[in-house]
This record gives C-alpha cells, sequence and structure tokens, in this order.
C-alpha cells in the first residue's frame, strides 16, 4: 500500500513538473506547415450533424504559437497544457516536435451539399424506419455544390464514397458506377467524383433484417499531375481514317470528272444522233421521188429501145439526141443529190460513231459498286450512276451490232454515184456520137451500133434499178429502226446530265467529309489536352477550411461519414457513458486499482 502511494506521488510529481519547461520556455515558436483535417458527422439523410477540425503542426521552433478559427470550443490533443481561445483566436504553447488540437465547429457549412434517400421495395421510407427491415433496398446519394460555402475545395478536391455491406445481410448487390472489393465477409462499394461535378450514385441490394454502417465520404485534393497519355496510335488511326476520306473525295472527284465527260459525249453522241436520224429520215424521204426518177429514166430507155428498132429518119435523131441529152442532164443531178446527200450522212455517221466510241469499254464489279455505296450516304446517286453505266453499256452493244449496217450506206451511195456518172458518161458521148454519126451514107451502120448500145444501156439500167429499189426499201426499215436507238441516246443524255448533278452532290458531300475528317488528330489531342487541364489539380495550393488568416496550411482533408442504422448495444453505451463521467484522475487511479 506504501508503495502504491508512492507511486502515485511519483507520477503526479513528474506530471506536475512537466509544466515547468512549458512556463520556463515561454518565447515565441514556429512551425514549418499546419495540417487540417475536417471531421463531420451527417444524419443517414445527408444533412449536416457535427463538425470538428483536428490541427497538426509541425513545429519548426519551440514555444508560444496562434492559431484562428471560428471553434466553439477546443481541446489539447498533444500534452496537458492548456490552449486559449478568444475571439477566434487560439494560443498554445508547442513543447514537441509536432502538436495537435481539436476545435469543434457549429454551424459551419461543408462545401458540398449531400442527400441521401432510401426506398424498400419501391417506396420512399425514412431512414429511422428502416432498421431490421426486408426487402429490395435502393439508396440514392445525390451530391451538389454547397452555395453557402466557398468555391475552392468543391473546384478542386474529388469526392470518394464507400458503403460496407455484410453479405450475410445483403446479396444480388447492383452499383452500376461504383467500384465492388471483397473486404472479408463484406462488400465494399465505392463511389468516385471529380471535381466540379455533381452526381446521383445509386446502389440496390436484397437485404434481410436490416442494419447499415455509416457512409464513409473523404475529401481529398485531386492534385496529382495527370500525363498526358500517348495518343499517337488513335491519331495514326484517325489520319488512315482521314487519308482514306481524302482518296474516296479525290477518287469521288475523278469520277465526277469522268461523270462529266461523258456526259458531254453523250451530248455529242446525242448531236450526232440527231443529225444522222434527220440525214437518214431526208434520205428516206427521197427515195420515193428518187425511185420514181429512177423509174422514168427506165421506161425511157425502154422506149427507145423500141424505137431504135423501127425506121427513122434525121428529125427523128434530132429529137433522140435531144432525148439523151435531157436523161444525162436528170442523172447528173440525182448524181449531185445523191453526192450531197452522201456528204451529210458521212458527217452525221462520223459523228455519231465517234460519239459512241468515247462511251469508256470498261466493266465495273458489283463489289466495286458495293463499295461506292459504303463510301456515301446517298445511295440515290450510286443507283443512278449504275443505272446511266448500264444504259450506256446497252448503248454501245446495240450500235456494235447494228454498226455494220450504217457503214454499208456510204459506200453505197459511192456506188450508186459512181454508176449514175458512168450513165450520164455513156450518154453524153452516145448523143455525140449520134450527133457525129447523122451522115446519110453511114445511117444504117450507126444506127446498129445505137440499138445494140442502147439495148445494153436499158438492160443494165435495169439492173441499177432494182437495186436502187432494194437500198431504198433497207434504207427506210434503217431509218425506222434507227428511231428507237436515237429515243435511247435521247433518255441516255437526260440520265447522264441528272448523273452530273448527281456526282457534283456526292463529290461536295466526300469534300465536306473529307475536311472534317482531315482535322480529327488535331482535335483530339486538343480536347484531351483540354480534359487533363480541367482535372489537373497540381497546381492547387491548399488554404484553410476554418481560417483565411490561417497560414502556411499544408493539406486539408474533409473526413464525412453518415450515423449508423444498427440496433444499439446497452452494454456498450453504458460502458460509454461509465467512462464519459470519470474525471482524468479517476482514470488515473484505475489504472493502480
Amino acid at each position: 500500500m506504501k508503495f502504491r502511494k508512492f507511486v502515485i506521488l511519483m507520477i503526479i510529481g513528474l506530471l506536475l513538473f512537466s509544466f515547468l519547461p512549458v512556463i520556463i520556455a515561454a518565447e515565441q515558436g514556429s512551425y514549418k506547415t499546419k495540417d487540417e483535417v475536417v471531421y463531420t458527422t451527417l444524419k443517414p439523410n445527408g444533412s449536416q450533424k457535427e463538425m470538428y477540425v483536428v490541427n497538426s503542426f509541425q513545429i519548426k521552433e519551440k514555444g508560444d504559437l496562434e492559431d484562428y478559427g471560428d471553434y466553439k470550443s477546443v481541446k489539447n490533443l498533444t500534452d496537458l497544457s492548456e490552449l486559449s481561445l478568444a475571439k477566434n483566436k487560439v494560443s498554445f504553447t508547442a513543447s514537441t516536435d509536432t502538436f495537435f488540437y481539436q476545435g469543434n465547429l457549429e454551424e459551419k457549412p461543408l462545401p458540398w451539399n449531400f442527400d441521401i434517400s432510401y426506398q424498400l421495395d419501391g417506396k420512399v421510407i425514412p431512414s429511422d424506419q428502416l432498421l431490421g427491415e426486408d426487402g429490395h433496398l435502393k439508396i440514392e446519394i445525390a451530391t451538389s455544390k454547397n452555395e453557402n460555402a466557398g468555391d475552392i475545395f468543391y473546384e478542386n478536391y474529388l469526392l470518394q464514397i464507400a458503403l460496407t455491406l455484410d453479405t450475410s445481410k445483403y446479396e444480388n448487390i447492383i452499383a452500376e458506377e461504383a467500384t465492388v472489393a471483397n473486404a472479408g465477409k463484406n462488400k465494399q462499394i465505392s463511389f468516385t467524383l471529380m471535381p466540379e461535378q455533381e452526381q446521383t450514385f445509386v446502389l440496390e441490394a436484397d437485404v434481410v433484417d436490416l442494419e447499415l454502417n455509416g457512409i464513409e465520404i473523404s475529401a481529398v485534393p485531386s492534385s496529382m499531375s495527370i500525363d498526358s497519355p500517348n495518343v499517337d496510335e488513335m491519331t495514326e488511326d484517325f489520319q488512315s481514317l482521314s487519308d482514306a476520306t481524302g482518296e474516296i473525295n479525290d477518287g469521288v472527284g475523278q469520277l465526277q470528272q469522268g461523270i462529266s465527260e461523258l456526259n458531254d459525249g453523250v451530248a455529242s453522241l446525242e448531236n450526232g444522233s440527231n443529225q444522222y436520224q434527220n440525214g437518214i429520215n431526208e434520205l428516206d424521204n427521197g427515195s420515193e421521188e428518187l425511185i420514181n426518177g429512177s423509174s422514168a429514166i427506165n421506161e425511157a430507155l425502154s422506149k427507145m429501145k423500141e424505137s431504135l428498132n423501127q425506121e427513122f429518119g434525121a428529125g427523128d435523131f434530132t429529137e433522140l439526141i435531144n432525148g439523151l441529152k435531157e436523161l444525162a442532164d436528170g442523172l447528173e443531178s440525182t448524181e449531185k443529190g445523191l453526192s450531197s446527200l452522201q456528204e451529210n450522212y458521212d458527217n452525221a455517221y462520223q459523228a455519231l460513231d465517234q460519239a459512241i466510241t468515247a462511251i469508256p469499254d470498261y466493266e465495273i464489279s458489283n463489289d466495286e459498286i458495293n463499295q461506292l455505296k459504303q463510301s456515301t450516304d446517298d445511295e440515290k446517286v450510286v443507283d443512278k450512276l449504275v443505272e446511266t453505266y448500264k444504259q450506256a453499256r446497252k448503248t454501245k452493244a446495240t450500235y456494235k451490232q447494228v454498226k455494220e449496217a450504217f457503214s454499208v450506206v456510204s459506200p453505197t451511195l459511192k456506188e450508186v454515184n459512181g454508176s449514175l456518172t458512168k450513165m450520164v458518161t455513156s450518154l453524153r458521148t452516145m448523143s455525140k456520137e449520134i450527133t457525129n454519126a447523122t451522115d446519110p451514107a453511114n445511117i444504117e451502120q450507126s444506127v446498129t451500133k445505137l440499138q445494140e448500145g442502147v439495148s445494153q444501156l436499158a438492160s443494165k439500167y435495169q439492173e441499177f434499178h432494182n437495186g436502187l429499189k432494194e437500198y431504198t426499201n433497207g434504207v427506210h426499215k434503217l431509218s425506222n429502226t434507227y428511231t428507237d436507238l436515237d429515243n435511247g441516246i435521247s433518255e441516255l443524255g437526260e440520265g447522264t446530265e441528272e448523273l452530273e448533278n448527281g456526282a457534283k452532290e456526292l463529290h461536295n458531300g466526300t469534300t465536306e467529309l473529307a475536311d472534317s475528317t482531315s482535322e480529327i488528330p488535331e482535335q483530339m489531342q486538343k480536347e484531351v489536352d483540354e480534359m487533363i487541364n480541367k482535372y489537373d489539380k497540381s497546381d492547387f495550393k491548399a488554404i484553410s477550411f476554418v481560417s483565411e488568416k490561417n497560414e502556411k496550411v499544408g493539406t486539408v482533408q474533409f473526413v464525412i461519414k453518415t450515423e449508423d442504422i444498427k440496433k444499439s448495444d446497452d452494454k456498450e453505451e453504458e460502458k460509454e457513458e461509465e467512462q464519459k463521467e470519470k474525471s482524468f484522475w479517476d482514470k488515473l487511479w484505475d489504472l493502480f486499482r
């Protein structure tokens, strides 16, 4: 007993003497940095209940120090020395390398609002009615900026919200935007909110005999430096896309140019076809007159042949000579008309042939057509392209089939003209010879030769006349057939003109696409840089949460927790009450009992 009393007296003496250095060394001190940890208790619905701040100082020189805060009360957490609180100023003496004290706050708003609601089986339930319930639980945690607090913490701090669920009570846990981890028999659900963000987090689970540990919320500065990610590979992919759209645009540009040239060629073809149609119609319309004239010549030669078989005098020779000259003049006029017709036909046929030959002979596969459709949203233009392509191919194939008939016309006209020229020459020679042969001494011999010549001429002209009739019949059929082809070429011309307009629209679209994709790599890098700058808070410098007068603030952290929704333990409560009622000396005395 005496020894115990001695020990107690020694401890009391040591405690009393521990104050002496402080009193003796009451000099002005200084500190390197000061840190603040703000502890806040929330009600289960998120409304603020209690708040206190633990201030820690890294002492540079021991001695008297001052700190500031709108505290209602303060507590020394380092030693037994007294703290002074007056007019928001805390005075204390630091005798250790690190000094802690607690300041209790009232009605100091957090930088964030927390609105926590609970639903059970789809019905909103107050938090004080949840304990022990069964069913499907849904918790919504809504965060927002507190307009009654400053902006600096809201703009620079990220929030981490954690819930711990006992898997013996909770199952089928759903938290889409959370990180879920195992912690023994519990599930740890963590949500993260970046600075300057407002969001509602949702957790759902099936629960039996509901109990819930307090929701823990920590707020720390997002002061880590964010390195710019390597986006070279992505930008290379986008560059490939940009290059590809550029190539597509170039290809569509070449396609547009080709279609424009095709349209010009089809316009020339249409013009040439119209000229040819007019020429062949003119030739067909003149065929009847040509046949009638030829029939008259053929009939005249027949009569001439019959007349020469009869006896006639010198006057008859004069009439014959005049008839031969008129016949030669008529045939010569016919020959000139046919020459002019042949020249017009040759010009029309040449224009037609050049225009159709200019139509490209290449083939476009279905795969190439499908690739072109995939490169644009305007499939109607591509369908028009394909339809025009098919029509052009059809026109070229049709022309190839009938080209031989077209090519025969001009040589036939040349042959007819040649025959007419020979006939005109023969008739004029005959007329001249008859004139020279009008001497009575040679009349009988001349008549005989004339009869032979006219007989041969009449026979050959009959053959010519029959061939001319076949030729004009062919021209008539060709004229009727070509009308359909000319109509098709006209439709082709309308189609290629519409196609050219569509190709221009397509090229405008691919040009716009190429222009927009060409800047994607730079835009992506710019947006990445902007996002990094938005969340990179590495240049953030902390300020005091409790007072702007406080200096050398190193860090400020927030530790926030809601009240538990749990069944009370009577023994624990009695023990805590008993501990609260005991004084320091009672606790000290208990050590030696």
